[in-house]
This record gives C-alpha cells, structure tokens and sequence, in this order.
C-alpha cells in the first residue's frame, strides 16, 4: 500500500470513529433525561403546546405529541358544550381559554430518589387567579345588564328571550375574563407540590395520576363559591 493510500485510509478510519463518537455522543445526552425534564415536557406540552422536550423524550412523533394540547382543551370545553352557551360562542371560550393555559406557571426541581426507585419531582407553581380575581367584576356587570332590562321591559319594551339573556350573560363573562388576559395575568403566592414519577426505561416515564390531578388543581385557581 502507498504511503498516499495510507493516508487516505487514516483519514476515512478517523472520520468514521469522530461519526460513531458522536452516535453515541448523542445518545448519551437523550439518556439524561430525568424525572424533573419529564415532567417539565408534560406540563409544556399539555398547557404551552410547546412539544419539543416532550418529542426529544418520548420519541414520539411531532403530530401525537401536538395533539396533548388540543386534547386538554376538548376536556375543558365538555362541560360548555353540554351546557347552554350558544355555539356560536364555543370557539371563542375556546381560544380564550387556549390564551390562559399558556400562561400557567411552574418550575420542577431536582428530583429526589426513593428507596423504591421512583423519584419526587419537586414543582413550584404559581396559581392563575384570573376566575377568582373578576368573579366580582361579572356579577356586578351581570346585574347591571339584569337592571338595564326590567328597566327597558317597565319602559314598554319587549322581553328578551330566555336564550337571548343567556348569550348576553356569556358574552358579558367573555368580555370580563378577556380584559384582565390582555391586561396582564396575576397569580397567587408560590406554592409547592412533590410530584412521583416513575422510569421505566431510558426515554418511558410515568407520573402518578393523582399527583398530576392536584398539580392540574393548582396551576389555574377555581371560583369557590
């Protein structure tokens, strides 16, 4: 063999081990992944539809992954849909209530390893209080709107609708509940939640159903009447 033969052969051996070296230099890294990024991609993915980690991790396709959002909005909009808001109504509580999901916030932690060898994932978040901030403001505008009417009705005029009101009302929510999104989100104090998540291989991760419902219960604060 040549010494020019040689050379070429060197070269060509030393950029195949620099491609295997970074193989499984790559590898390596999606196998770092821990209990805390997981459950980062699971929150990102279902109330940011931001999917990127969530895909890096799973390895599931881009279009699945996509689908958590939506999924979670057809969740919130059962109740509506069985309710009586108008339809015409549902695809703007729809997007309002996509706008609010995105603003929901939480930081996980370092996870802490159990005896048992699941994980504590530590997660702080802060409590949307949008619902409880305006329930006020809606029932003052909805009694001023109930008061417009008897007073149009004892002037002469006609009665609305049962229907008609009911749009009114929703429309007047959607207008009290917008305002405060775009004028900016306020949240509670910060609070902690110690979420159990399960490895069950290298890129398979589980959390605990009940913790997930409670972390769910806390990111957005309810109207408690």
């Amino acid at each position: 063999m040549t010494k020019k033969k040689k050379t070429i052969l060197i070269t060509a051996i030393s950029a195949a081990v620099l491609a295997v070296c970074g193989c499984i230099g790559i590898y390596r890294h999606v196998s770092r992944f821990d209990a805390s990024d997981y459950v980062r991609a699971v929150l990102d993915a279902s109330y940011k539809n931001e999917t990127d980690l969530y895909v890096e991790i799973t390895g599931i396709p881009e279009e699945e992954a996509a689908g958590i959002f939506d999924e979670n909005l057809d969740l919130t909009m059962e109740g509506f849909e069985r309710s009586d808001m108008p339809e015409e109504m549902l695809s703007r509580y729809r997007e309002l209530f996509g706008e609010i999901a995105k603003k929901v916030s939480y930081t996980a932690g370092e996870p802490d390893r159990q005896e048992d060898g699941t994980y504590i994932v530590p997660v702080t978040v802060k409590s949307i209080t949008l619902f409880t901030d305006t329930y006020g403001t809606f029932q003052s505008r909805a009694q001023e709107y109930a008061e417009e009417v008897t007073d149009r009705v004892t002037a002469g005029a006609k009665m609305p609708t049962e229907e008609e009101m009911q749009k009114q009302v929703y429309e007047i929510y959607y207008e009290v509940l917008k305002e405060r999104v775009d004028s900016g989100m306020l949240y509670g104090a910060a609070r902690d939640i110690g979420v159990r998540v399960t490895k069950e291989g290298v890129r398979n991760f589980s959390i605990n159903e009940e913790d997930m419902e409670k972390l769910d219960s806390l990111l957005i604060e309810s109207v408690q009447e």
